[in-house]
This record gives C-alpha cells, structure tokens and sequence, in this order.
C-alpha cells in the first residue's frame, strides 16, 4: 500500500516533532519532512514531492496564508491548516479555507499545544481525507453568476436546507454569495466545523453576501432572505412554536461523530407538518443527510434534493451517497447550484 507524503509547516520544532510523531503512528502515513515557514515549505515541495502539507498560519518570513496562496496558484495539493482558538487564528482560518485549504485543524491550547494528543485521532483523520481531496488551481474553477430573483417564487412554507462538510467552507461562499438578496425562503446551514470557527465562518460570508448570513442562536425565529449556521459543537433542529418556526440547539450526543449533524437537522425538518424544502448536499466526506432525507420521505414531505456533482467536489462522500440512493432530483456542478435553488422554488409554485 502507498503511504501518504506529508510535510509539515510550522515555527515551532516542537510543534514540528509533535506532529510527525502523531502522524507517524499510523502505517498509512510517512511525514518525508517538515519547514520552519511558508518560503521553506515552498523551497522544498518540488524535492519532498508531498500529497499533503499541514501549515501553521502565524509564522516568520513567510506565514502560511501567504504560502497557502502560492501553492494554490503554482501547484495546488491538499493543505490543511493547523489553527489556534483564537478570533485572529478562527478569522485567518476562514480566509484560507477561501483561498483553498481542504480543512484544518485545531490546536487544543494556543500555538504550542503540549496537549495535541487530546486531538491526534482528528490530526490523523483530517490528514487521510485530504490525501482524497480534489484541489484545483483557482484559475480553472468556473464562478457562480449572481442569480437573479423571479417574480414567481413561492413565498410561504419553505425551507433551504444545506449540509455539508470537507471543503465545504469555500463551496457555501460560492452558493451563498451568489443567492439574491431577496430571496423567499430561509436558509439553514450545517456545516461539520468545532466551536469557535463558525461564527468567522457566518461573518465572513455576511460580508460577500446579498442576503444576511449568521451563526444561528437558541430559539431564534426564522426569516426569509437569511441564511443560519448551526454553531461548531450544537445540533440544529427547526421547531414550531406558536406558529412560528424557531430554531432549537442543544448538545445531545454527536450522531455518526457529528455535532453539528446535517441528519438531525434534516429529520427535525421531516417532523413539521406543511412544510416544503430545498435540501442541497455539496461536498465532503461520508453520507451525513442521507437518513435526514429519507425521513423527510418517509413522512410524505415535499422535498427537492439538489447533489453536487463529483466534477467540483473536494471530496465526494455526501453527495454520492445521496445520487447513489436515487435521492438526487438534480446534480449540479458548484457555480450552478444557486441557479437550481431558484428553480426549485419556482418549481413548487407550479
């Protein structure tokens, strides 16, 4: 079996040994090297030939955002970020999941963690799933056009329901920033990601956005032309209360290995009575959403279920599960999804 090359990017020799030795423990993985910062890692990437290079982002002489970007443009592979908890290191992460980073991961206590091995079974898992990964130079990836919004979009009783996990951050950027600002529905977003990230993640796409993008709060109201982020570490579910729908969060057991779980949110969608829905699966690893709407099925709700096609996937695990199932009404490449959310709502007016 071929082990996956990965180098690894950071200031910190420590941080450096830490990681190798994490990484290393298991046979699927050989680290061929490491770089003290991002002009080091570019020096040595045509010598190491890496499948995957982990970067730190705040460093010396060359930071990682710098280095992530130069990669992208010159010879894209997977990169996945190593971040800290902090709003600069959540809000840095974010820009570089935007210039093409797979994933990242998180740094359990500042950028010299002694404790790392509380997280090396997700170090190790992110690791493999982007040495799956799909990464394309920026160049060759074909934009969304803004959507414009039709007269005839059914106003009342609709929902946009949104999951998705690995390389999901840049794909919501493209969908959402290309919905127009009026839209006639809510949206409603899992996006598998820890705590503390999510919120950079909906203030970031607010920015770019024509509707209004936030991290979703307890027992908040739901309105049209608004997109919700279920926060890192909580289930979302949609609940009716006094005739109003309002979303529920809590901290019941992950479901799979996730909370935020796109099943949960799903199945909560399956129990509102007249309710139609927009369910859009893009990419990432796994089949999280396929019982979710299964469920909306079973309990004869209206459910238009867009893929994303595996052309512009990072990682084709989600959305394959759905076309594999026969749930897919629509499989659309990543600047045409936008365009298929509209038509459905269109659509259900017919």
């Amino acid at each position: 079996m071929k082990q996956l090359r990965v180098l690894i990017v950071d200031d910190s020799a420590f941080m450096r040994r830490i990681l190798t030795d994490i990484l290393e423990k298991d046979y699927r993985i050989l680290v061929v090297g490491t770089a003290r910062n991002g002009k080091d890692c570019l020096d040595k990437l045509d010598t190491l030939r890496p499948d995957v290079v982990t970067m730190d982002i705040e460093m010396p002489v060359m930071d990682g955002l710098e280095a992530l970007q130069k990669i992208m443009e010159s010879s894209p592979l997977p990169v996945v970020m190593v971040s800290s908890l902090t709003q600069e290191g959540a809000e840095s992460t974010m820009k570089a999941m935007s210039l093409g980073a797979v994933d990242f991961i998180q740094k359990p206590s500042g950028s010299i963690s002694l404790d790392m091995e509380k997280v090396d079974k997700d170090v190790v898992r992110k690791v493999l799933i982007a040495g799956e990964a799909k990464v394309k130079p920026p160049s060759t990836i074909i934009a969304s056009k803004k959507v414009r919004s039709p007269d005839d979009m059914k106003e009342e009783g609709h929902l946009i329901a949104v999951g998705t996990s690995t390389g999901g951050p840049r794909a919501l950027q493209e969908v959402l920033t290309s919905l127009p600002g009026n839209l006639p529905a809510p949206i409603l977003v899992v996006q598998h990601m820890p705590k503390g990230f999510t919120k950079s993640l909906a203030k970031r796409l607010d920015r770019l956005s024509e509707i209004s993008v936030k991290e979703a709060e307890h027992m908040e109201e739901i309105h049209k032309g608004v997109a919700y982020i279920a926060p890192g570490g909580y289930h979302m579910e949609v609940v009716k209360d006094n005739q109003r729908l309002r979303i529920h969060l809590n901290e019941s057991s992950p479901l799979n290995g996730h909370r935020p779980s796109v099943n949960v949110m799903f199945s909560s969608i399956a129990n509102l009575p007249g309710i139609s829905t927009t369910t859009v699966i893009m990419t990432g690893m796994g089949a999280d959403g396929l019982e979710g709407i299964l469920a909306m099925k079973e309990q004869g709700r209206t459910v238009f279920t867009i893929a994303e096609d595996e052309s512009t996937c990072v990682v084709y695990g989600m959305p394959k599960a759905i076309v594999k199932s026969g749930l897919a009404d629509d499989v659309r490449k990543l600047n045409e999804i936008s365009h298929s959310i509209v038509e459905s709502l269109q659509n259900k007016r017919r």
